[in-house]
């Protein structure tokens, strides 16, 4: 397929998230043969709805913020993304982090669409009483678009299992009736799934010592540096150091530490938990966080934020494995130096799955009313991934193919087939 019959932007046009996402589609799509017109839908929301939410703030006065949600695709079944509260929040970004779940669902053959949503707003400047109204409202809004049979929401950046509380009582009180199933990433009590919490960095955790294996035979004393040290950065840090990783570095959106013999990582949490950020630690030394991304280690996580990886600095990086945490940190042409320099990089898609997975563990649970161990679910969850992993990495072998492309043709063509076999209505 040609540029000129595909949504993809210009060569030239800066690298946003959505820009990245119809890129990679664009490649899947030349790879497997699609036609334009298939193409095209794949690369178009199948809906979207942009909100205004009026907030009463504590003092009294009014203020207006502006909510997204965006369901990418519905063939293999409901929407299911997560829910972002974040001042950098806009329709094209909530795009594209929706293709990217349709992507992720598909490839880790979740019987879902891919749906994102969020509200531009800085969490950390409100009250516990003004995001839950934010919550409440944002969720009112999107009564008729959501819910357990449409469009399932989860915690993303800027929220956690109360706003998911809020959600589904929302919805709840709406519906007359208690609707478990309406949100995932719930408090336990609520009907929360055991192992959700620590989900996806569990899973980047584990899919890294995969990677690492194939790379040099085995994890056991490879070094790593993790950029991002909150709710995937976090765990990954500590799931690696289990596995017998070093992680010699650590960043956060205020600074960054290093030891060289490697971070004691529970006690870096323990300091985090109580400081809010890794700066201060007394257990290694601050350093630039940018020196992080070209750190000479076995394995860079990136689970920050989209485009830490870009033309500008992929040169640099000198690890042997990237395994993405984030979404789309990594763009474009920053893939293309890194594949030319030798580095492998391991997709979002891929790496970080482990919250989708598990998040439909819960969506399963709820709709039972019948709870797994924690056990039951981590072993469920390995199994998912490490089955998906083999996947990508033997279709990127056969096909030549950067595990990238592979895992994101696989995921197209699983959509392209539910497509087919529903046919085009009407």
């Amino acid at each position: 397929m040609s540029l000129a019959t595909s949504p993809v932007p210009v060569a030239g046009a800066a690298e946003t998230p959505l820009h990245v996402a119809h890129r990679q589609l664009a490649t899947a799509a030349e790879r497997i043969g699609l036609d334009a017109g298939t193409h095209r839908m794949l690369a178009t929301p199948r809906r979207e709805m942009t909100v205004s939410i009026p907030l009463r703030h504590d003092d009294g006065h009014l203020s207006v913020l502006t909510g997204h949600r965006v369901q990418h695709n519905l063939s293999r079944g409901p929407a299911k993304g997560g829910v972002r509260f974040s001042p950098h929040v806009d329709l094209d970004e909530v795009r594209a982090l929706a293709m990217w779940m349709t992507w992720k669902c598909a490839l880790l053959d979740l019987p879902y669409g891919g749906a994102k949503g969020g509200v531009t707003v800085i969490p950390e400047a409100h009250s516990v009483g003004e995001l839950e109204r934010i919550t409440r409202r944002y969720t009112s809004e999107l009564a008729d678009f959501i819910g357990p049979e449409r469009d399932i929401p989860a915690p993303d950046i800027g929220t956690d299992e109360r706003t998911m509380a809020w959600m589904m009582d929302t919805m709840s009180v709406a519906r007359g009736m208690a609707v478990p199933g309406a949100v995932t990433g719930k408090p336990i009590s609520l009907g929360g799934s055991h192992g959700r919490a620590d989900a996806t960095s569990l899973g980047v955790a584990r899919i890294a010592v995969a990677a690492l294996a194939e790379a040099r035979g085995s994890a056991s004393g490879a070094t790593a540096a993790v950029q991002g040290f909150g709710k995937v950065g976090r765990g990954a840090a500590r799931f690696l150091a289990e596995a017998g990783v070093r992680v010699e570095a650590v960043s956060d959106q205020y600074g960054a530490v290093r030891r060289d013999s490697g971070i004691d990582i529970p006690a870096l949490e323990k300091h985090v938990s109580v400081t809010g950020s890794v700066v201060g630690f007394a257990g290694a030394d601050p350093f630039d966080g940018e020196e992080l991304l070209r750190l000479d280690v076995d394995l860079l996580t990136p689970c920050a934020v989209e485009g830490v990886l870009h033309a500008g600095n992929a040169h640099g990086v000198r690890a042997r494995v990237v395994v993405e945490g984030a979404n789309g940190p990594t763009t474009t042409a920053a893939d293309r130096i890194l594949h030319d320099h030798g580095v492998v990089v391991v997709p979002d898609i891929l790496a970080n799955a482990g919250g989708v997975v598990v998040s439909y563990f819960e969506w399963v649970q709820a709709n039972q009313a019948y709870w797994w161990s924690r056990e039951t679910v981590e072993s469920r969850l390995l199994s998912r991934m490490l089955d998906a992993w083999h996947a990508v990495s033997s279709a990127a072998r056969t096909a030549d193919h950067t595990l990238r492309d592979a895992a994101t043709v696989l995921a197209v063509e699983r959509v392209v087939e539910a497509h087919r076999v529903r046919g085009l209505y009407p």
